[in-house]
């Protein structure tokens, strides 16, 4: 019997981290049948030309959500390597959702991922309240493999209503939980997601926040029943907090037999201990038997802000925030009014700094923009201030007003920058890659291209992994971790999951705006360099000169038994 695909003389890295060898990959009915010295015939076959072959890149931590809805290959993850996706992150998925919670949902979910409500309303169907109904939804459009998690926020709210953001559970609206959690694992959960931290457009806690300890261990236990995984954000800023919350996930993962990860564990400009004080608790925690594993970016922290709706970059800055808010022409109105500047530029001088990071407007810059400000893009702001002789909040507001406030602002490397440190990190085998956010604050800054970033900078630039690592730690690392079954290698028996790039070039591209969303505005990517081509389940779902095919063949990935 010949074969479906045969991709010849390619350096297969194989996911093991063991070292790369030349040789072939066959393909039949989605399945890797051989590798190694394979001849045969076969339906295609394609010479990689010594390009190197891995199993498809597996992103455990995105937000595609409601992208799936309209867009069933998460783009633009494909083509950077990504096959599998992990969404539902962060307590929040879009189900199980009853009716009438679904508004309050979507300003939850567009208020902690960024995305624009037009997007979102225009995008999103609602044709679904279970788990199931979602999975069903979206399924027949994948074009990418997803391993949903199911929010514990949505659990609370299936089961608790209004009162979940209010207060916490009964004994008995516990029980109903896990019966729910059960449910939606048995419909295609991989886990359940959770946070410590998150708060709502109302600037209420998120309802998981809400839950006793009793509650946490009781879901714990039923996803140690399915052999299930918990994903939860801690307070990923403070050392002595981070410390604490990894012992209380130590002990759910010892008493449930389950896998933890939080993310992220990211290197902090204001406590630049953070993460070795991290690590060695994690480090113990795991000598101690249990299994939790904190995600770490491969990427800076960069910001992109605008004037047309609050952003992060505004957290701390209230009256910013509260004249982002103001209906269009009220706001113009604001921005225009000399006693109100007055207030702004005040406040830009002397605020709090957004956790975690450390950043100046004076090295902010054009970033994306309008027919006004085309001649200043690229420019620093606090170049352009001092050039019109202007306070900085002048600059920002007046560039922004000429271009009926359409221009976004950028800021780069605000944290998580010291790649040297970072890189050591990134290599230890108790850390998992990660945290990379896919799908959300798409207005404000790009979350792709952590892959081909960590070829580029820590493989290429730093020496700091070799190729052969850098593949194990996006393919069987991150499957092995999440109990994801026949993913992440190159063996017989194991999707044909696949890509192919070339090691020398693979990179992610320069940030850039495009209006693809499914209503009027914009969102920015980064498009990927030196991938030649993507195989889902055995088809074709990207190649480097024709774009995206029309293959829907994603999978709803199961879990290892």
């Amino acid at each position: 019997m010949g074969f479906d695909l045969l991709i010849k003389n390619a350096r297969i890295c194989d996911g093991s981290g063991g070292p790369s060898f030349t040789g072939s990959v066959a393909v039949r009915d989605g399945r890797i049948v051989a590798v190694g010295d394979v001849t045969g015939d076969a339906a295609e076959a394609i010479d990689a030309q010594g390009l190197v072959l891995a199993p498809g890149f597996i992103d455990p931590h995105t937000h595609y959500d409601a992208q799936l809805v309209w867009d069933g290959l998460a783009q633009p993850a494909l083509e950077h390597g990504v096959t599998t996706i992990v969404p539902g992150n962060c307590s929040l998925s879009l189900a199980p959702v009853r009716a009438a919670h679904r508004a309050l949902l979507g300003a939850t979910f567009r208020k902690i991922e960024e995305m624009p409500q037009n997007a979102f309303d225009a995008g999103l169907t609602w044709n679904w309240e279970t788990f199931g109904e979602y999975i069903a939804a979206i399924r027949s459009q994948l074009g990418i493999n997803i391993a949903p998690l199911v929010g514990h926020s949505l659990l609370r709210l299936w089961v608790m209503g209004e009162d979940a953001r209010k207060r916490p559970a009964t004994d008995a609206e516990i029980a109903t939980m896990q019966e729910a959690l059960a449910e939606c694992l048995r419909d295609g959960a991989i886990g359940m997601s959770g946070s410590w931290v998150d708060i709502d457009h109302e600037n209420m806690p998120v309802p998981a926040r809400l839950a006793e300890p009793r509650e946490l261990d009781a879901l714990c236990a039923t996803l140690g029943e399915h052999g299930a995984i918990l994903q939860i954000v801690p307070e990923f800023w403070d050392p002595d907090l981070l410390c604490a919350r990894i012992d209380i996930m130590a002990d759910l993962s010892r008493k449930h037999d389950l896998t933890v990860t939080f993310s992220p564990l990211f290197d902090s400009n204001s406590s630049p201990d953070l993460v070795d004080i991290a690590h060695e608790r994690v480090r113990l925690q795991t000598a101690f038997g249990a299994r939790v594993v904190p995600q770490m970016q491969t990427r800076p922290i960069d910001l992109s802000f605008d004037l047309t709706a609050p952003m992060s970059t505004f957290a701390t800055l209230p009256t910013w925030w509260a004249t982002t808010l103001l209906p269009h022409e009220e706001k113009i109105a604001a921005l225009r009014d000399p006693a109100h500047r007055e207030k702004l530029r005040a406040e830009i001088e002397n605020f709090m700094m957004p956790i975690g990071l450390h950043l100046d407007f004076a090295d902010a810059f054009v970033k994306r923009p309008g027919k006004a400000s085309a001649d200043l893009v690229g420019r620093r702001l606090g170049d352009i201030a001092k050039e019109r002789g202007c306070h900085l909040a002048d600059a920002i507001i007046d560039i922004a007003l000429a271009d009926d406030l359409q221009t976004s602002f950028g800021l780069e490397s605000l944290g998580h920058s010291r790649t040297d440190k970072i890189a050591h990190f990134l290599a230890d085998p108790l850390i998992g890659i990660g945290a990379g956010d896919g799908g959300a604050h798409v207005t404000n800054f790009s979350t792709y291209g952590d892959t081909g970033f960590l070829f580029s900078h820590y493989v290429r630039g730093l020496g700091a992994m070799s190729v052969e690592q850098a593949v194990h730690k996006l393919t069987y690392d991150v499957a092995r971790i999440w109990g994801i079954k026949d993913r992440g290698l190159l063996k017989p028996g194991y999707a044909a999951d696949l890509v192919l790039f070339d090691p020398e070039t693979i990179d992610r591209g320069p940030e850039i705006a495009v209006h693809d969303l499914p209503a009027p505005g914009f969102r920015f990517i980064r498009q990927a360099e030196g991938v030649r081509e993507v195989f889902v389940n055995g088809q074709r779902a990207y190649h480097v000169e024709t774009g995206y095919t029309d293959a829907r063949n994603g999978a709803v990935v199961p879990q290892a038994a």
